[in-house]
């Protein structure tokens, strides 16, 4: 399989959505996103009101194959969740942005920059168009002080996958340190 070249432009993090088409708020898509939920681990114990409550805290954005979602090294302070489309996941290396992996619909993206306000880990480009949803600091800030519950439950959710997501790169770095001996 041939190595794709990816050129990443500079821009800031919330630069990189306003060149994005913004479709709509979620709660026009809570359907669409309530669909998702077999398919997301984020979702799996949300219930239809909690997408509800949640999706009219998000935006709605649209990116065209080639658009740049989130730029590695930007500040952030949203996730968003893939509601529809592909992206690939980029990291800068010493050869290059090296692809690391694609992600889909169901998929969400940016949480350790929302949650930690350090640099983006990765840059994410669309592949085709896909339609996502953001979930930005301050609005989780509010989901806190307005819907306690639901703001524990997403609190919870993002700890738990952030938790599993570090448990599966130490196994892999102990494979790699263990294969280089």
């Amino acid at each position: 399989m041939a190595q794709q070249e990816y050129e990443i432009e500079p821009e800031a993090d919330r630069e990189s959505l306003s060149k994005l088409e913004r479709v709509s708020t979620g709660a026009a898509l809570t359907d669409k996103i309530f669909s998702l939920v077999g398919r997301s681990q984020f979702f799996a114990e949300f219930s239809r009101e909690d997408i509800s409550i949640l999706s009219g805290y998000m935006d709605v954005y649209r990116a065209q194959p080639g658009g740049l979602i989130i730029r590695e090294g930007d500040s952030g302070d949203f996730m968003l969740l893939v509601i529809e489309g592909a992206v690939d996941i980029l990291k800068r290396g010493i050869r290059g942005e090296q692809h690391m992996t694609s992600a889909g619909a169901g998929t969400t993206l940016g949480e350790m920059s929302m949650i930690d306000g350090e640099p983006r880990f990765a840059s994410c480009l669309a592949t085709q168009t896909t339609l996502f949803a953001v979930l930005t600091r301050d609005a989780m800030a509010q989901i806190i002080l307005d819907q306690a519950s639901l703001g524990s439950k997403i609190l919870v959710k993002l700890v738990t996958m952030l938790s599993l997501r570090l448990r599966q790169t130490s196994v892999r770095l102990l494979k790699y340190m263990e294969g280089s001996r």
